[in-house]
């Protein structure tokens, strides 16, 4: 088996607002396996500033690692803790290379063509002006929820347009997520949830920046509406670390991003987890190209959670390999007839 390792620098559409500053390119890695008879391929979503691997010798980890590939899978991903965008891009190389097809990596209803997951509409961040019609195509579209990053422009304006949102659509017709990317300081966080708590929220993301685990754990015992963990699992690489974090927070949901957090295997142990201690989980692409989201999704839908998913990024960029992944309404779809047209040179 021989392995190689490519980059490919994805170009939005349109810039993209987050908490981190707007978004105009966005690079992603791959690996592939290949023999005479078989290929995998597998992408490293590295995301620039929140990915823990982002470092110097991220390259030279990659070429280490393909030129350690006889080592296989297991032991490789145990070497590989520091990195965990790499393991999931090993992770699915392998699962990709040992296929019948190398993009069906998990075969069942949903590759089959015959079932969709519903996914969240998601709302970048803006001027009012922007988000509000972002918020108006939505719904437009069929979504039923709709996740709204908040953070970026002052708060009041922030209330003003889930306020206009709940004027026209009450909690019964639209589900609300949103999503503060740590934005709130300790001191006035619980002053902000409490506000926001007036507009029949879902859930909301990060309200403070990760690390802080007594003052989050303070605000999901006192919170006016739950609390997901996201950045907050990021860089927690044992279960007893993973188990430590939960017993101590007590957040209602955790939101996984396989990319940041170990790919399957790190995203399945959240899983089990959070089963044991009975706190809800949904799952959420990290700005991967149709590769790694065709990858997240098929594993998305084996573990059978009817909660809306966020895997709606696959129509962000310009030069995204296309693929049968297809957003219909509010579901995620893959049609089994449809193509994968190589832009990538795999």
């Amino acid at each position: 088996m021989k392995a190689s390792y490519f980059k490919h620098t994805l170009e939005f559409k349109r810039p993209s607002g987050t908490s981190r500053g707007v978004l105009k390119t966005k690079e992603s890695w791959f690996i592939k396996l290949e023999t005479k008879e078989s290929l995998g391929i597998g992408e490293c979503g590295l995301l620039k500033g929140l990915s823990i691997d982002d470092r110097e010798d991220y390259e030279k980890t990659l070429k280490w690692t393909c030129e350690n590939i006889h080592l296989g899978l297991e032991t490789l991903y145990s070497k590989l803790k520091e990195f965990p965008s790499i393991q999931f891009g090993l992770e699915m190389a392998f699962q990709s290379f040992t296929s019948a097809h190398p993009y069906v990596l998990f075969p069942s209803e949903f590759t089959d063509g015959k079932k969709g997951m519903v996914i969240n509409g998601l709302i970048w961040m803006g001027e009012k002006a922007f988000m509000k019609s972002q918020i108006q195509d939505k719904i437009k579209q069929g979504f039923s929820c709709i996740k709204l990053k908040i953070g970026a422009i002052d708060f009041e304006s922030e209330l003003e347009l889930l306020s206009y949102i709940r004027s026209e659509f009450p909690a019964s017709d639209i589900e609300l997520r949103v999503d503060a990317n740590g934005a709130f300081s300790p001191d006035n966080a619980l002053d902000k949830l409490e506000r926001l708590s007036k507009f029949d929220l879902h859930s909301i993301e990060q309200p403070i920046a990760q690390g802080q685990w007594l003052d989050m754990a303070r605000l999901c015992e006192q919170t006016p509406l739950p609390i997901a963990l996201d950045e907050e699992l990021i860089g927690l690489k044992e279960v007893t670390n993973k188990t430590e974090a939960l017993l101590t927070i007590k957040p209602q949901y955790i939101i996984l991003k396989p990319s940041l957090i170990g790919g399957f295997q790190g995203s399945k142990e959240w899983i089990d987890l959070a089963k044991q201690h009975k706190i809800d989980w949904w799952i959420t692409s990290a700005l991967e190209s149709n590769i790694g989201l065709n990858a997240i999704a098929q594993f998305t839908f084996i573990q059978n959670n009817e909660m809306p998913q966020g895997l709606g990024t696959g129509g962000l960029y310009t030069n995204n390999v296309e693929s049968p992944l297809t957003i219909e309404g509010e579901k995620i779809m893959y049609h089994p007839k449809l193509n994968w047209e190589n832009k990538f040179n795999l």
